[in-house]
C-alpha cells in the first residue's frame, strides 16, 4: 500500500481528464473506483474537490491517496479497430512525416474518450502508428461536432514541443463558420469571459460554458479570459454569414459561446443556438430552412505553424466537410471570391 501522493502536472500530461490521467499513472485503478475517490474528496486537484472528468493543466498538484500496490499489473490490449474505421481515419490523413500527423477530423468523432464515447480520434489513432511502438498523441482538441484540422505527434519529445507552441500561441487556426444574421462591424474582436455552468444529471452531463462581461471576469469565481477575432466573408442577403474565426485564446466552446453571445449563433448549433429556433420576420436563428443541414457549421479551416523539428513554417487547409459544403454550394459561396486569412489583410 502506498502513501499519500503529490504529483506535479507537467506539461506534456495537460490537456485530458483526470480519470484518463490517473489511469495511465495508476493502471491498477478503475473507472469505478476513480469516480468513487473524487466524490469522497479523497483525490482532489490543489487542494479542492474535483469530478473524474475535470481536466487537468499544467502545474497542478493532484493529490492521490494510499493505493493498493501493483507488482504486476495487467497489460491491456489495445483495443481492436474495425476494418472500416482503419481505412476512415487514414483518409482523414491531411500530411504526416516521422514527427507529426494532421487529420480533417470528420464531425461527429469525438476526440478522446468520455461518457458514452468508445469511437473517437485517441483510440482510432492506433491505426496511424505505421510501424512505430508508439500511438500518434494528441496535441490540442476540436469539439465532437466540429470537423476540420486536428494535430496529432508521433513522440513523446514532438507531443511537447507542439503542446507548447498551441500555449504559447506560436501557432495560427483559422476556422470558418456559418451563422445568423449579418454581424457589425464586419471585423472585430470579442473578449467575454468564459466560466462552466453545471452539467445536469448523476454524472454532469451537457457541459456548457457562460459568457462573462469582461468586467465581472476577474470578480466571477472560475471565470477565464477568452479572446475571438471574427471577420464577416460574405452574406446570404442579410440572413446568414459566413465568418473566419480566429481563437486567439483556446477555452472550451469559446467560438460557439463567443457568436451566440453576440447575437449570432452558429448554424446548426443546438447547445448554444438552439437548433429549433424559427424564422420570427426579423433574422434566422440557428437554423435556415429544411434544405440546410442541422449539423453544427464549424470548420477548422487551416493551421499554421512552425515545425518544431525542420523550423519550416508550414500552412494546412483542410476541405469542407460534406453538410457545410452543401450549404456552401446552396447559397452561392465558394472560397476562391475569399482570401485564406483575411485578418492578414487587416
Amino acid at each position: 500500500m502506498s502513501g499519500v501522493q503529490k504529483i506535479r502536472i507537467a506539461d506534456t500530461e495537460a490537456d485530458q481528464r483526470l480519470d484518463r490521467w490517473l489511469r495511465r499513472r495508476f493502471p491498477q485503478l478503475s473507472q469505478g473506483r476513480i469516480e468513487k475517490l473524487c466524490r469522497k474528496g479523497e483525490i482532489r486537484v490543489d487542494g479542492g474537490r474535483v469530478k473524474a472528468s475535470s481536466r487537468v493543466e499544467p502545474g497542478q498538484e493532484v493529490r492521490v491517496p494510499p493505493l493498493p500496490d501493483s507488482a504486476a499489473p495487467r497489460k491491456r490490449s489495445a483495443p481492436r479497430i474495425s476494418d472500416t474505421d482503419a481505412e476512415m481515419i487514414r483518409s482523414a490523413v491531411l500530411y504526416q512525416d516521422e514527427h507529426l500527423i494532421v487529420l480533417n477530423k470528420p464531425a461527429g468523432l469525438a476526440v478522446q474518450g468520455g461518457s458514452g464515447q468508445t469511437r473517437h480520434v485517441d483510440g482510432l489513432a492506433e491505426a496511424l502508428k505505421s510501424g512505430n511502438e508508439e500511438k500518434p498523441r494528441l496535441v490540442h482538441r476540436l469539439d465532437r461536432d466540429t470537423s476540420g484540422i486536428l494535430l496529432l505527434a508521433r513522440t513523446q519529445r514532438m507531443a511537447s514541443e507542439l503542446t507548447k507552441a498551441f500555449r504559447s500561441r506560436q501557432t495560427r487556426k483559422v476556422y470558418w463558420a456559418a451563422v445568423a444574421g449579418y454581424p457589425q462591424p464586419s471585423m472585430g474582436t470579442i473578449r467575454f469571459g468564459l466560466v462552466k455552468a453545471p452539467g445536469h444529471g448523476a454524472t454532469g452531463g451537457g457541459e456548457r460554458m457562460n459568457c462573462i462581461h469582461p468586467r465581472a471576469i476577474d470578480s466571477t469565481p472560475g471565470a477565464k479570459r477568452a479572446t475571438t477575432d471574427y471577420a464577416l466573408l460574405s452574406s446570404l442577403a442579410r440572413r446568414a454569414s459566413w465568418m473566419a474565426l480566429v481563437p486567439v485564446t483556446g477555452r472550451t466552446h469559446q467560438l460557439r459561446a463567443h457568436m451566440a453571445e453576440i447575437g449570432h449563433p452558429i448554424i446548426g448549433d443546438g447547445k448554444y443556438g438552439g437548433s429549433g429556433q424559427e424564422n420570427l420576420g426579423d433574422g434566422w436563428g440557428a437554423q435556415l430552412g429544411e434544405e440546410i443541414s442541422r449539423k453544427l457549421h464549424l470548420h477548422a479551416r487551416s493551421l499554421h505553424l512552425v515545425h518544431p523539428a525542420t523550423g519550416k513554417e508550414m500552412t494546412f487547409i483542410a476541405p469542407l466537410p460534406p453538410h457545410m459544403k452543401q450549404t456552401w454550394e446552396m447559397v452561392g459561396w465558394d472560397k476562391v471570391d475569399v482570401p485564406d486569412d483575411p485578418f492578414e489583410l487587416a
